[in-house]
């Protein structure tokens, strides 16, 4: 049942439009992926075909990768989801980040990140060149957030749990990007969470408008001059949405409206959404941009990384850091990284993951995490065992059990049709398995 308030406020809203708006909620939703462009295959098959004819795909008109899939399709227990070739994604949900105009080797912040859709596209825009900072505040949901990075096999993504107010201190002027996705009363995802319905009231709304404003006003300090900032939320309520953006216009007149839209059930296949999308006066000394309060964070002194160095020797098809030029060595927590050169420094932020973890050092021998494996193409490995979708091998590796193989010993990246999917090491004809016991499926 939808509130009797929230029905009268959008009767009002939408007048003559209402009946439709009101049917929609008896219709089955929209479901839809994004392809991950960061995740090759060596196939030399197209991926959205390739897609298109497993899961019956058609195009999301608004999102350059996005494509809608039937409902008996179940592409999320597809060997493709965890070599993370592609994400599941509410196609209205889809929107906002291409409004944000993205270009390699932009500075990106992604405020309000998790579960890390947006995030994952502005990445995937981003083309491993420049750097994205996506945060949560909510620790549980920042834990999500810095999985589905891993999954899609980023490198040059910061995943913080801080307030906005301290990433304000931090990074003043510095980020050329902005996304502001705000968390908001939820209104366009009655008809996806009925959680949504049971949560909603007029004294939400408002609270929810009063946070906005606070989020904005910091991400507003972070944007550089001439830098783009886009707001949107998943909610229809005007306080959250136009109201937002006049407040914010007359609290900040440095910033001007570009575009606002509404995305509504009724006229587009997906759920309800909001976006604006402003711009900052000024133009941009791109010499003397992204330096944070923090500085830069420190490189490893190469001689620390012995253990690596051999691994990747023995392992990688060439040095990594040929594969992701313009980054850094950095230890953190016991594992080694590899981050972005402009990566700032970390000391008094909560971090999740500072960029794409390798792993750590183990009683002389270099142990390779999971997340490497991910980011790495067929051909970064020096061995490889290419696993068929359609084969009981590749299910029997998903759930953690040891094939029989021949070659040479040693580490190899298990592939599914050519997509990175983890890691395997081979001993005595045996292919033991590294996938990780938290993602085996049972």
């Amino acid at each position: 049942m939808l509130p009797e308030q929230f029905l009268k406020r959008m009767e009002e809203m939408l007048g003559e439009e209402f009946p439709a708006f009101l049917e929609s909620y008896d219709r089955e939703r929209y479901q839809a992926l994004r392809i991950n462009t960061l995740k090759k295959s060596e196939s030399g098959e197209d991926v959205a075909d390739v897609l298109t004819a497993l899961f019956d795909l058609e195009r999301v008109p608004w999102a350059q990768n996005g494509y809608y899939y039937p409902g008996d399709k179940q592409p999320g227990k597809h060997p493709y989801h965890e070599a993370g070739v592609y994400y599941i994604q509410e196609p209205s949900a889809m929107a906002p980040v291409e409004k944000l105009n993205v270009e390699p080797g932009d500075v990106v912040l992604d405020l309000c990140a998790a579960p890390g859709g947006k995030s994952t596209q502005i990445a995937a825009k981003l083309d491993g060149k420049g750097m994205l900072l996506c945060n949560e505040i909510h620790p549980a949901r920042a834990r999500i957030l810095s999985e589905n990075v891993e999954r899609m096999g980023i490198w040059n993504a910061c995943v913080c749990n801080e307030t906005p107010e301290h990433l304000a201190k931090v990074f003043p002027v510095y980020f050329n990007r902005i996304l502001v996705d705000a968390p908001c009363s939820g209104e366009g995802m009655f008809r996806k969470n009925e959680g949504a319905i049971e949560e909603w009231s007029p004294e939400n709304v408002e609270l929810c408008a009063s946070r906005q404003d606070a989020i904005l006003d910091c991400a507003a300090e972070m944007l550089c001059p001439g830098g783009r900032m886009v707001y949107s939320t998943c909610t229809f309520a005007p306080q959250e949405n136009e109201g937002s953006v006049e407040r914010f216009l007359e609290r900040h007149p440095e910033f001007t409206l570009i575009e606002r839209e509404r995305l509504y059930p009724h006229r587009v296949k997906g759920e309800g959404h909001f976006l604006a999308v402003f711009e900052k006066e000024g133009s941009s000394d791109r010499a003397t941009d992204h330096i944070s309060g923090n500085g830069l964070e420190k490189e490893l002194d190469s001689r620390k990384l012995p253990d690596w160095y051999s691994f990747e020797k023995e392992t990688l098809a060439r040095p990594l850091r040929e594969v992701f030029p313009d980054s850094k060595y950095i230890g953190f927590g016991e594992s080694i990284y590899l981050a972005p050169a402009m990566l700032p420094g970390l000391k008094g932020l909560r971090v999740l993951r500072p960029g794409l973890q390798l792993g750590f050092a183990k009683k002389n021998r270099f142990e390779p995490s999971h997340a490497l494996a991910l980011a790495l193409s067929q051909k970064d490995f020096r061995h490889t065992r290419n696993l068929a979708s359609a084969d009981r091998t590749c299910t029997d590796y998903l759930n953690g059990q040891t094939f029989p193989a021949e070659g040479e010993k040693g580490w190899y990246g298990i592939c599914v049709d050519g997509f990175s999917l983890g890691w395997g090491k081979l001993a005595g004809n045996q292919m033991k398995n590294h996938y990780p016991k938290g993602l085996r499926k049972p």
